[in-house]
């Protein structure tokens, strides 16, 4: 085994480092801690750690000095739990001379398919000099169960897939805020296609065809190896009956009680409590997103409707049955899982005569978020609901602006309130901080 490890230590040493498409995330390391990288399957995780190898070495890291393994290369599938040393025995064979005196810098990829992997990466964060980075499909590592496992010997990152700010880099579009007019054009038109295909990377310039297909093979492993083999769920047809139900309803209400209540009269005898877990389970994989109602009661909170929404808008339409969902589903999507990149809190707010307003963000420098998403205010009655909705919110929490995302749409409306900022998606996914 160890001259396997060594043989794969050197042939990714001296092989060319896929970097692809920079993401705009970036990590903090602590010393003594494990970075870990955690996100839905084909977000680009392991594409992410290359890029911060990358960084590394044109800081003048010695390439000898990155330890990277693959833990789905079926040759370390043989490595169980007692035998993980034998990673650092193979690599400090091939360098004993850097063994506590020069920082090494582990990387494993997938290292949660070797079950009892924790106290080895304990262990190697006491005793070597290192920095260590894992990646976790969301399938075996959850970052509830890091911080179980690693006993605070962990800090973990949120990768999803692409923005649309990284998508523009994708095409070759850097993203300013003084624009001229073909580059605003420019933009305009690399929006339709992230629009289409979404931020997946794999699905990036695709046709259709084989975009949707992807999409489909994506929500499928999915359901069956995040929930169904990861849970050993024994009714898996109930989870994709429910899962389908969950996509057709993005940006819509639920309760578990009326989730149990679609299961049941499909003949499905599932327990609420197994329904509340499948959407729980769902939530870990970082597929769906459960959005709770504005209010400083826990309890209430958790009481009311939720709203769902899913990682992906293009997944969505690939995915999804088309009979409920429309425009206005997607864009609303779309503003969350752009919101979601950068607040990991993002609540629903009902106004006291019961009018909604689709995202409140509870603070930022010291002021909270009104947003509402909504296809067009052209047609009249629209519009004034959607202003009255926006506007009284405001009034309730004090707050002098307010934000409508539109299709199309840009425009300043004054109320009694304060104002209310009109700005078309494109822009919106742009200037998001």
């Amino acid at each position: 085994m160890i001259d396997t490890l060594k043989a794969l230590i050197l042939d990714f040493q001296e092989s060319p480092l896929a970097t692809g498409v920079p993401r705009h995330l970036r990590i903090d390391t602590i010393p003594g801690k494990a970075t870990v990288c955690i996100g839905v399957r084909r977000s680009g995780k392991s594409t992410f750690l290359f890029q911060v190898m990358q960084r590394l070495l044109e800081k003048g890291v010695s390439r000898e000095n990155l330890l990277y393994l693959n833990f789905f290369d079926d040759r370390l599938h043989p490595l169980r739990s007692d035998r993980l040393g034998l990673i650092t025995e193979a690599y400090f064979s091939l360098y004993p001379e850097k063994k506590n005196t020069e920082k090494i810098y582990c990387f494993f990829d997938e290292i949660q398919t070797v079950p009892g992997w924790e106290p080895f990466i304990d262990r190697l964060l006491r005793t070597e000099k290192c920095e260590v980075y894992l990646t976790g499909s969301s399938a075996r590592m959850l970052s509830r169960e890091i911080a179980t496992q690693m006993r605070g010997r962990a800090l973990s990152w949120e990768i999803f897939p692409f923005s649309f700010r990284e998508f523009l880099g994708y095409k070759g579009l850097e993203e300013t805020h003084a624009q001229s007019t073909k580059k605003r054009l420019l933009i305009r038109k690399a929006f339709d296609e992230y629009w289409e295909t979404g931020g997946f990377p794999e699905v990036a310039g695709l046709g259709r065809n084989l975009r949707i297909k992807i999409h489909q093979e994506y929500f499928n492993t999915i359901l069956f190896r995040d929930l169904v083999e990861r849970h050993d769920i024994s009714h898996p047809r109930a989870v994709s009956d429910l899962g389908h139900w969950l996509v057709d309803n993005t940006a819509s209400l639920y309760s578990i009680n009326n989730l149990a209540g679609y299961l049941k009269s499909l003949g499905h005898k599932v327990p609420k409590a197994a329904v509340s877990d499948y959407l729980a389970w769902f939530e870990d994989a970082y597929f769906l997103f459960t959005v709770r109602i504005f209010d400083d009661s826990l309890a209430r909170s958790n009481t009311n409707p939720k709203k769902i929404y899913c990682i992906d808008h293009a997944l969505v339409n690939s995915v999804s049955s088309g009979i409920l969902l429309n425009f206005g589903h997607l864009l609303e999507n779309l503003v969350f899982t752009t919101l979601r990149r950068d607040y990991p809190e993002i609540y629903y707010y009902k106004t006291k005569t019961g009018r909604e307003v689709d995202f409140i963000i509870p603070a930022y420098r010291r002021s909270r978020i009104l947003i509402q998403a909504c296809e067009s205010l052209q047609d009249a009655q629209t519009r004034k609901r959607e202003v009255a909705s926006l506007s009284e919110a405001m009034g309730e929490q004090g707050l002098k602006t307010g934000f409508i995302v539109t299709k199309n749409e840009d425009e300043r409306i004054e109320t009694a309130s304060g104002r209310i900022e009109v700005i078309p998606l494109w822009r919106f996914l742009v200037e998001q901080p």
